[in-house]
Parts: C-alpha cells; sequence; structure tokens
C-alpha cells in the first residue's frame, strides 16, 4: 500500500454540528437534510472574497479520495462561495422546448444509457451576470421511485391496472424495500413512460414537482460560486437529479447557465491518465433533444 493510500484509509473527516475538520483546515457546514452537506466556507474566513478552495484543499490529491468517501456517505455535497475557472467544466447541455420536457427534467443518473456510470456527477452555477433561475432536484433514488409510484397512484390510478408491465410489479413499500438498484431503475423506466405518454409537457411538470416533494428533494435555488457534488453510481447512496421547473415553462426568460464534469472521471490524480473513450461515450448520451429508446431512464432496462 502506498504512502497516500495509507493516509487515506486513516483520514475520516470529523464532523461535529456545524463545522467539519477536514484537510487541515475547519468548515462550517450545515445538514439542511439528511443526505446534504453544505460546506459555506473556511471557518475564520467568513469576510474574505470567495476563493477556488474546492481545487486548492478539498480536491488536492492527499485528500481527494477521503472527500470523495463523504461524498459516498452523504449522497450530496455542496460547496458555496467557489471562485474557480478549472478548464475540466464544461457547459451543461440540452434545453427545455415549451411544448415537451427535455430528458434532463426526468430523475435520471448519469450515464445510465451505458454500462460504466460515472461515480459522481459536479454540477456548478459559475459566478456570471445573471442568476439561475431553474432549480435542479436532488433525492437519494430509492426515495425517488418510491414517490413516482406514490404519486402515479394518485394522478393515474387507471394506467396501473391498464398497462400490462406496471400492473405485473409488485409495487408495494415493502417490495420496494427490497428491489436493488436494477430493479429500481427498470420500474422507474416504466412508470416516466408511462407519464411521458399519458400526460402533456406540464401535466408531467406538475407530476415531478409532486415527486420532488414526496421525495424530500433538495431542492435549493441556485447561488453563484456553488458546486453541487452528487453522488451518482457509488458504494454509499446514489442519488438521482433533475432540471425542475416551479412554474410553466413559458421560454424567453433570462437565466444563468450551469457548467458540470464526472469529477472522479476527470479530475486525474498525478500519474492517472483521464479515460477519453469512456467521457466520449458519457458525452454522446447527452443530447437532450435526441430521444434514447434503449438503454435508458425513458428506454428499455
Amino acid at each position: 500500500m502506498t504512502e497516500l493510500q495509507d493516509h487515506r484509509a486513516v483520514t475520516a473527516p470529523d464532523i461535529n454540528g456545524s463545522q467539519l475538520e477536514f484537510a487541515n483546515a475547519l468548515w462550517r457546514v450545515r445538514r439542511p437534510k439528511p443526505f446534504v452537506l453544505v460546506i459555506e466556507g473556511e471557518a475564520g474566513h467568513e469576510a474574505d472574497a470567495p476563493t477556488d478552495y474546492l481545487h486548492h484543499k478539498l480536491l488536492l490529491p492527499e485528500w481527494r479520495e477521503a472527500f470523495y468517501q463523504l461524498v459516498d456517505a452523504t449522497g450530496l455535497i455542496v460547496c458555496l462561495n467557489v471562485h474557480t475557472q478549472h478548464p475540466t467544466y464544461r457547459d451543461v447541455r440540452g434545453r427545455s422546448s415549451k411544448g415537451r420536457l427535455s430528458q434532463g427534467e426526468y430523475y435520471h443518473h448519469d450515464g445510465c444509457s451505458g454500462p460504466v456510470k460515472p461515480r459522481f456527477v459536479e454540477i456548478r452555477c459559475p459566478m456570471q451576470p445573471q442568476i439561475r433561475g431553474v432549480a435542479t432536484a436532488v433525492a437519494p433514488h430509492r426515495d425517488v421511485v418510491k414517490a413516482m409510484v406514490q404519486v402515479l397512484a394518485a394522478e393515474l390510478p387507471a394506467e396501473l391496472a391498464k398497462i400490462a408491465a406496471l400492473a405485473a410489479q409488485d409495487m408495494s413499500p415493502e417490495a420496494l424495500e427490497q428491489m436493488d438498484d436494477a430493479a429500481l431503475d427498470h420500474l422507474q423506466g416504466l412508470i416516466t413512460r408511462t407519464v411521458r405518454k399519458k400526460l402533456n409537457a406540464e401535466g408531467a411538470r406538475s407530476y415531478f414537482r409532486q415527486v420532488d416533494a414526496a421525495a424530500n428533494a433538495y431542492f435549493e435555488p441556485w447561488a453563484l460560486g456553488e458546486s453541487r457534488i452528487i453522488a451518482n453510481a457509488n458504494s454509499g447512496i446514489t442519488m438521482q437529479h433533475r432540471r425542475a421547473y416551479q412554474a410553466p415553462h413559458k421560454g424567453g426568460v433570462a437565466n444563468g447557465h450551469l457548467v458540470k464534469r464526472w469529477t472522479n472521471e476527470e479530475l486525474p490524480l498525478p500519474g492517472q491518465v483521464v479515460d477519453q473513450a469512456l467521457i466520449a461515450a458519457l458525452c454522446s448520451e447527452e443530447g437532450d433533444e435526441t430521444e434514447r429508446v434503449e438503454g435508458c431512464y425513458l428506454g428499455a432496462h
């Protein structure tokens, strides 16, 4: 075992109330939900201008895996007041139309159509003149599927009996609790396609707003300089996320943009090389305007 691996093995973040001791620093934190840890900045530096503490401290090679394990165990880590121009970020693809939902408006994992999913997805709201008005809802995968079943039963009860694939599913709370990730994905795909076919765009958006509430999703407005690091396919709490409009989507409204990256795969440690074929495959599935029929949350699972 290398010295770095030894360091990772013995370094466990110490969260004590409103403070986190990590990376040789003390951080101001809060826990708005059980699966969310918000890092507001370094303690004692409240009056300082935003800095790139994400890269300069939390993601330094000697601390990176320990930080990743904190994301694994938590589900969602939010870093506020980060000022960075790191070159690994790229614009989030896909835009929603008034007439239909984009792929990103359905709850999903990144990389859902391929055999390899990124460990995390980091979505970021850069410092920019225009604030971000569209929310990003984030919730644990199992809670999302439970909420989708609950809201479907209330909103489209007849479809549960009419659609053979759904009628054959045991969707009791006990059954949902026992499902593995693959079974949850399969059921989620069935429900998403049902909602997509039976409801118009705003009806589907209304359905997912109810799912957000039932799943107790994290649904805070974006702050400029905020990064959300979302556990996407990991050994701990696997999350899902979606682009979420809280009012009818009419278009033509000025809105700040987001950027993203798959931090674990695109920010290599010294001596590591980025798997460009994997990154290209993940990027290729992000075209929101191209309907993916198989291998994703709207298609066969």
